[in-house]
């Protein structure tokens, strides 16, 4: 929540509590997925771009898929006008988010090439990209961990220079993560999206 949200909860709590509780009853009938995407469609209408992003971070992590989250869009046409709707195209784009792309929207999962295991030594951490996708990669022994590098919070996408030992820090609001277990270990509670991998022919493919 924002700044002046907080406040007004911490002032007048009494009063503010009946509407939130009045908000979340409301919904209680519906699935997450369907009561994210209506989230969304009523942040797009309103222009929040903040709730926007809450509300779309928290549809994908609940398991609405992208084109779900486009079509949610489209079919509230009537409502919205194609504006608002361009307006939250172009928020989706300045947010760069892997899952979106053209060659990712509509893709079944599949083992992509990530690198050559011998590139990666024990103990290591490496930021790789691999066509729409960046990753990390951490190495222990011959296990591998793979992640997106873009932070689970509004997807900033993680420089490798925010890497200190095994703490990764997300550089917009300093969300800090274990990249041995991908763990969110302070600021914030959301892990880093990881990926199942395997190794063949002495490269580590990752599943995605």
């Amino acid at each position: 929540m924002s700044d002046a949200l907080n406040y007004l909860i911490a002032v007048r709590g009494d009063a503010l509590g009946h509407y939130f509780k009045f908000l979340k009853d409301t919904g209680k009938h519906l699935d997450p997925k369907t009561r994210d995407l209506i989230s969304v469609i009523t942040k797009v209408h309103s222009q929040t771009e903040s709730g926007f992003k809450q509300y779309l971070m928290r549809a994908l992590r609940d398991g609405c898929t992208p084109m779900e989250i486009i079509d949610a869009l489209l079919m509230a046409f009537p409502a919205l006008g194609l504006a608002k709707i361009v307006w939250a195209t172009e928020i989706l784009l300045e947010m760069d988010m892997p899952e979106f792309k053209p060659e990712l929207i509509n893709s079944l999962p599949q083992w992509r090439d990530v690198m050559a295991v011998a590139d990666i030594a024990d103990g290591e951490v490496k930021r790789v990209g691999c066509g729409a996708r960046t990753v990390f990669v951490y190495r222990e022994g011959e296990r591998y961990k793979v992640y997106d590098s873009h932070c689970p919070h509004q997807v900033t996408n993680i420089p490798h220079l925010a890497l200190e030992g095994k703490t990764l820090t997300c550089p917009k609001h300093h969300w800090k993560f274990d990249i041995a277990t991908g763990a969110c270990v302070a600021v914030g509670k959301h892990p880093l999206k990881a990926f199942e991998t395997k190794v063949e022919g002495g490269r580590l493919l990752a599943l995605w």
